[in-house]
């Protein structure tokens, strides 16, 4: 069992060494706009042993054009999906990408979502993994037998539209939204029908949660920060959104390496609320936390 939700190349390394054969090594990369960069990326190079993870079919389920754009499969959906790429009891999940860890962070949520504590997340991503002096490969693993893995209880949270919804008018629900901050305010939106954040809700753009080299900050920096952030409220009252829920993983996960665990993932997020032509919609800078 890993007790940190990181693992850096070093102890990656060291671990596939150890027991590579109890570990599963995933590359999640991912872009919002070119959908089809991870899979090209993943044929040019990645970690020896990693299987391509696709972010649209693998970690999200169909769309319906009112449930977002990354709507989360049925969880016991996705614990077959797990079975089905050779996840055991046992098995540790390494997740990756590029880009300091916000799609390796849907796999890790999704993960402990459908019951599976042990995963982790390679801190700071294939580029920590080059630096470190390790090599890439453009060869393609043997699929893995099919896992014996089942649905178990949740590790994590999660809400629904309609419980945002009810939310809204309780002072103890804080809503943070890991957007950059030019949409959070209702500027250049690019990528979803309407502009603005759900009302009530604190910005907390995901690069907050990184050093500049795209590792995560340390534990201590990262719980003085959110702290900030949450002000009165208690982690679990917290609540995390984005524009699909991919980076509002990435919030939760940075929380856990805080130890400020138990906050719950709006799967939907903007996607999902600005497609609804009733949901009240808010502008500019958001809530601020005395």
């Amino acid at each position: 069992m890993q007790s940190s939700p990181l693992i850096t190349a070093q102890s990656l390394s060291d671990l596939l060494a150890r027991e590579g054969a109890n570990v599963l090594l995933c590359d999640c990369r991912h872009d919002l706009v070119d959908t089809g960069l991870g899979a090209r990326v993943y044929a040019e190079s990645h970690l020896p042993g990693a299987v391509f993870v696709s972010v649209d079919r693998q970690l999200s389920a169909a769309k319906s054009g009112s449930n977002g754009r990354h709507p989360l499969p049925a969880v016991e959906v996705f614990a077959q999906t797990l079975a089905s790429m050779g996840v055991n009891d046992s098995t540790i999940i390494v997740a990756y990408d590029n880009t300091g860890g916000q799609y390796a962070a849907r796999l890790w949520w999704m993960s402990r979502w459908a019951g599976h504590a042990n995963v982790v997340v390679l801190d700071g991503g294939l580029n920590a993994w080059l630096k470190a002096g390790f090599s890439v490969t453009t060869d393609v693993p043997a699929a893995k037998s099919h896992g014996n893995f089942i649905r178990k209880p949740s590790l994590t949270k999660s809400v629904t539209m309609q419980d945002v919804r009810t939310g809204l008018a309780n002072p103890d629900r804080l809503i943070l939204d890991a957007r950059p901050f030019d949409r959070f305010q209702g500027q250049n939106e690019t990528l979803d029908p309407k502009a603005g954040h759900i009302p009530g809700s604190v910005s907390r753009p995901t690069p907050g949660n990184l050093n500049p080299d795209g590792t995560f900050k340390d534990a201590a920096t990262l719980r003085a920060e959110f702290s900030t952030l949450l002000g009165q409220h208690t982690p679990d009252q917290l609540v995390a959104s984005c524009g699909s829920g991919i980076a509002a993983c990435h919030l939760l996960l940075s929380m856990q390496i805080a130890g400020l665990p138990g906050g719950a993932l709006y799967g939907g997020s903007w996607s999902e609320w600005s497609a609804q032509p009733d949901a009240p919609i808010e502008l500019g800078v958001g809530r601020q936390i005395q």
